[in-house]
């Protein structure tokens, strides 16, 4: 009798790759974008290093627009899913979500230098200050603030929303089951995270673990409603406030065109991160797992009991043929 085995690159039940390949796929698809955004801008590149000087490079943009359309062409292609679906759904309570995530991100900032400032492990240098003293600050300040919305939309859509949700899909086999595929998926991919901030200045051991938590605390907000609102606008703030409120090297990049704050950390580094930030830090580690559970109580109160969402591993619905999604 014959032994029926599974075709380990094609889910003939759901007409789709199996999640290795999409994933595989993606990043493809990822690279060959960024390549061709990066060849469209560079002519405009001269003009936006004028703005953003400092360690805030031109290509974030085009990576971001990369990142993000490579979702969108992987959702429709290899996924079969909706954009929205990896964690879009604009509702009122979308963006109620979004404005608690802009505030958890700045809150839990703000604590990490309070905390360092009451120790003695920061002084304030200057305020309001700028890489280039004739440019007006309120413009300078901008242009962070820009390139961390571009920043905390694409790395969501692509680690918590694309990343996240295949790889619970294909974790969820046997006894993982889907919670079990759900919890494994925010290690997977926290992990990817931290990895690929590997490149960045010093990068460590202890920074990639400081932004593998974060990535942890990033997808509490995913995992525990199914959407991207928290998660994104954690990001934002979080980057912002540690960058240009604070002055604080962010993943190891300085503050950029302006910050509220010039600062000097004399903190011991694996407190306070040293040259890569705080996030390579014990104290933005504990504020990370402060926020898991600051959003597990935000869930509690608007949406009841804070639950994974295991339809996050499950596999799209799929149309009949010639119907419109």
């Amino acid at each position: 009798m014959k032994r029926h085995v599974p075709n380990v690159s094609w889910n003939a039940e759901e007409r789709r790759l199996r999640a290795l390949w999409r994933l595989t796929l993606q990043a493809v698809i990822w690279i060959a974008f960024g390549i061709l955004l990066g060849v469209a801008s560079a002519p405009f590149a001269g003009g936006w290093e004028e703005l953003a000087s400092g360690d805030f490079e031109p290509g974030v943009i085009p990576v971001g627009l990369a990142t993000v359309a490579s979702v969108w062409v992987s959702g429709r292609l290899l996924d079969h899913r909706r954009f929205a679906d990896y964690g879009f759904h604009l509702t009122r309570a979308w963006f109620i979500n979004l404005a608690f995530g802009l505030f958890l991100g700045a809150a839990l900032m703000t604590l990490v230098f309070g905390v360092e400032l009451a120790v003695g492990w920061v002084s304030v240098t200057d305020t309001m200050v700028t890489a280039a003293p004739d440019d007006p600050f309120a413009l300078a300040v901008l242009i962070p603030l820009l390139t961390f919305v571009v920043v905390g939309i694409s790395e969501e859509v692509l680690s918590r929303g694309y990343h996240l949700t295949n790889l619970a899909e294909g974790l969820n086999l046997g006894r993982v089951g889907p919670r079990g595929a759900v919890l494994l998926s925010v290690l997977i991919s926290s992990t990817v995270f931290g990895l690929l901030h590997l490149g960045n200045s010093g990068a460590s051991a202890i920074s990639t673990l400081g932004i593998l938590a974060t990535g942890v605390f990033l997808a509490a907000g995913f995992v525990l409603t199914g959407e991207l609102a928290i998660p994104i606008g954690v990001h934002i703030t979080w980057n912002f406030f540690q960058g240009n409120v604070f002055g604080f090297p962010v993943s190891g990049t300085d503050a950029g065109p302006a910050s509220f704050l010039a600062v000097e950390q004399h903190g011991p580094a694996l407190w306070v991160g040293g040259a890569f930030g705080p996030e390579a830090g014990l104290l933005a580690i504990g504020a990370a797992a402060a926020g898991v559970v600051a959003i597990m109580l935000w869930v509690r109160f608007r949406h009841g009991p804070a639950t994974l969402q295991r339809s996050i591993a499950a596999a799209p619905s799929f149309p009949n043929r010639g119907e419109r999604r």
